[in-house]
């Protein structure tokens, strides 16, 4: 059986307020959040999940607050000895800007995105701002698009599945590892929203939904779903993987 570590690099943060990340809950607090990309390294293929900010914001304070190096694209590929156009697979989460600002530069990729987030990006919502097709029209245009429309296996070892909570088209990726199934979720979420604190589950609530939903009981449904099928669970934007080069550790 194939196995990866997977390795979280800093690629962009966001200043905002922690109920951003968990629904109806921690409202009032100003929390700092990393934003990833995750490089699976394992078999014969270079794998990205997420691209990131384009153009980070680096500051003393910002990696302060998530504790750990914030980098560009390039730089954070550097750690590992990759270029943008060493990447041949790059799996979408979801294709809000900050997690596919970079995919124009890795032009050899074949990338991954289900049906639902390419219709959004062309077509969003007016509450959903956070799609901007310029991001995705060379690599659409280079014709490097593999559009999904469901599970599926990307390589031996890593696959899809189709949780839809802060997006309708959002991916868990799932990974084998050494010590058993790593998922990064499909949504944006931190480590609250899967292990709440004890006055949560006092609600006999066994996760808190994203802070920003399509559809919150979707959301909760999806969110425990990627709980149970995970050893390992990466949210999205949890800030102490900032500080760990790889997992499992």
């Amino acid at each position: 059986m194939a196995t990866f570590k997977i390795h979280p690099i800093v690629m962009g943060t966001k200043i905002f307020d922690h109920g951003m990340m968990t629904y109806q809950h921690s409202y009032g607090k100003p929390y700092t959040i990393p934003i990833y990309c995750w490089y699976l390294e394992g078999g014969d293929k270079k794998i990205l999940v997420d691209t990131g900010e384009m153009q980070p914001i680096i500051s003393a304070e910002r990696e302060e607050a998530i504790g750990g190096k914030i980098h560009t694209f390039e730089d954070g590929l550097a750690l590992y000895g990759l270029k943008p156009e060493d990447i041949d697979i790059i799996v979408h989460t979801h294709l809000h800007n900050d997690h596919c600002e970079n995919d124009y530069k890795c032009v050899n990729a074949r990338i991954y995105v289900h049906e639902k987030e390419l219709e959004h990006i062309h077509d969003p919502h007016p509450l959903d701002y956070r799609y901007l097709e310029d991001y995705i029209l060379d690599v659409e245009e280079n014709g490097q698009l593999e559009v999904l429309t469901g599970d599926a296996e990307i390589v031996p070892g890593v696959r899809v599945m189709h949780t839809p909570a802060h997006t309708e088209g959002g991916m868990t990726v799932l990974v084998d590892t050494e010590k058993g199934v790593a998922a990064i979720t499909g949504f944006c979420v931190i480590m609250d929203n899967l292990t709440p604190p004890k006055e949560v589950k006092a609600m006999e609530m066994e996760v808190i939904p994203c802070g920003t939903v399509v559809n919150a009981y979707q959301a909760y449904d999806n969110i425990l779903k990627v709980k149970q099928a995970a050893d390992i669970l990466l949210p999205l934007h949890e800030p102490r993987f900032a500080a760990i080069p790889t997992i499992p550790e």
